[in-house]
């Protein structure tokens, strides 16, 4: 009988878009292991320190020209970033572009 470990991480894999290698010239997709929005961002933050003062507000919440993908889907939370990752999902961050 198989069990599964509801606090065991989930491996996801975290693509960018190419306009965040502006600010991160290094940024490379990368899997991660977490359960939540949250958790992948803080995995990302240890590779590319300063990734998370880039994306969120200092409140917690998202950026407002910034979006992330989980799946096909924008996620629903944007205040405490707890949508569930599932196991083998991509992760899209990429930064809304503005100008004319």
């Amino acid at each position: 009988m198989l069990i599964f470990d509801s606090c065991q991480p989930i491996m996801a894999k975290v693509k960018f878009t190419s306009a965040l290698t502006r600010f991160f010239p290094q940024l490379t997709e990368m899997e991660i292991h977490g359960n939540t929005v949250k958790e992948a961002l803080l995995v990302v933050e240890k590779k590319y320190p300063g990734m998370m003062n880039y994306l969120i507000e200092e409140d917690g919440r998202l950026r407002q020209h910034v979006n992330i993908f989980l799946g096909d889907n924008l996620i629903q939370d944007r205040e405490n970033l707890n949508d569930i990752i599932r196991d083998e999902d991509e992760i899209l961050i990429f930064q809304a572009l503005s100008g004319g």
